[in-house]
């Protein structure tokens, strides 16, 4: 599909350099995406790169006081975040015999991981075509076909989900991923993004009648 193609491109050309980018070990992965969620990229690389140094995988993790996980979380914020990574890891030494979950399904069901966290180690680390749906895709695909359900609403989450579902590359799924992801973070911003450099301009429908501003269609 032209759009998949299109993005991996962009993505090869016009990335940021980040250290869990340059891995595929799932716990390395999954740390770098639970310390980003609330948290500028610049803010949680410091925190990522002091933590994976202390702890460099899942039995240290697993092993260490819940006070040291605060520790070394203190002024992220959201301190339920360390508390279930500290839960998940003792959950994956006991019942996986310490080795980190493979699939979707079963990463989904360790503590304090969501849809789009599990989807993320698995497409990452271990190249399962799930879809990654996150603000930044519901915002490039809302623009690209002109999604007229509000994406907080139950109808466009599912439609969203669906046409990511439809495009996302089956052979390479986390590089796709983590295109679609990075192009939402740097080319197809929130606000006044850059259209004519935008490599999807013909392609999307909000562009093309003019009413970029209008997408992604909030309830409100």
């Amino acid at each position: 599909m032209i759009i998949t193609s299109v993005l991996i491109k962009w993505y090869h050309k016009n990335k940021r350099h980040l250290p869990w980018r340059d891995t595929q070990n799932p716990y390395l992965i999954w740390i770098s995406e639970v310390i980003l969620q609330q948290t500028r990229v610049i803010q949680g690389l410091d925190y990522y790169l002091r933590f994976i140094r202390k702890l460099p995988d899942i039995q240290s993790l697993a092993t260490v006081s819940e006070d040291e996980v605060l520790k070394l979380w203190q002024g992220l914020g959201y301190y339920t975040r360390a508390r279930n990574l500290h839960a998940a890891a003792k959950n994956i030494v006991h019942y996986f015999n310490g080795k980190f979950p493979d699939n979707y399904t079963d990463i989904l069901k360790l503590k304090g991981i969501g849809k789009y966290t599990a989807a993320a180690v698995a497409s990452f680390a271990f190249n399962e075509p799930v879809p990654v749906v996150d603000g930044n895709v519901c915002r490039v695909l809302s623009r690209l076909y002109a999604i007229n359900y509000p994406a907080d609403s139950a109808e466009g989450q599912k439609l969203i989900y669906s046409l990511a579902e439809k495009i996302i590359d089956k052979k390479n799924p986390g590089i796709f991923n983590q295109a679609i992801m990075e192009f939402g973070a740097l080319q197809c911003v929130p606000q006044n993004p850059d259209c004519s450099k935008c490599p999807l301009n013909k392609k999307c429908l909000a562009y093309i009648y003019n009413n970029v501003s209008l997408f992604p269609v909030k309830k409100k």
